[in-house]
């Protein structure tokens, strides 16, 4: 029988010993290796989580695949600088983008920079917004 108990999103890298150095060292999140699967758990407060797996085509998202709420963008990209992360991935104009790679309020948007995870998949830190989650 579906429910929606358990919902969780999930998506693909195409070495998942090395997201899983990204997401768990670089980045500090929880992360539960699954070598039977070749995956992984990424845990996410306050009690999501993100599925991860390994997929030998691996093309990586041209969409962001996680996003990180965070109350001060600025604050978070000299954090994720200062890590070896680079947040400066787009170039296009469209995308209204600074020196550090930081969309601020962009046709008013909330201020948001993207980085690529080894994979090359989108992540991204972006300022949280009323009404962008449910309360």
């Amino acid at each position: 029988m579906f429910t929606t108990d358990n919902p969780f999103s999930s998506f693909s890298v195409d070495d998942i010993d090395e997201a899983a150095r990204f997401y768990g060292e670089t980045l500090g999140l929880p992360v539960h290796v699954n070598a039977e699967m070749r995956g992984m758990t990424i845990s996410l407060a306050p009690g999501g989580h993100v599925f991860v797996y390994e997929k030998e085509n691996h093309e990586p998202a041209s969409f962001t695949v996680l996003n990180f709420g965070v109350d001060d963008v600025e604050a978070a990209v000299d954090d994720l600088n200062g890590r070896g992360i680079t947040t400066k991935i787009y170039t296009d104009p469209d995308y209204g983008t600074d020196e550090k790679g930081i969309s601020r309020g962009f046709e008013d948007g909330p201020d948001i920079a993207w980085f690529r995870d080894p994979a090359g998949n989108v992540v991204a830190v972006g300022q949280m917004v009323p009404g962008m989650v449910p309360e």
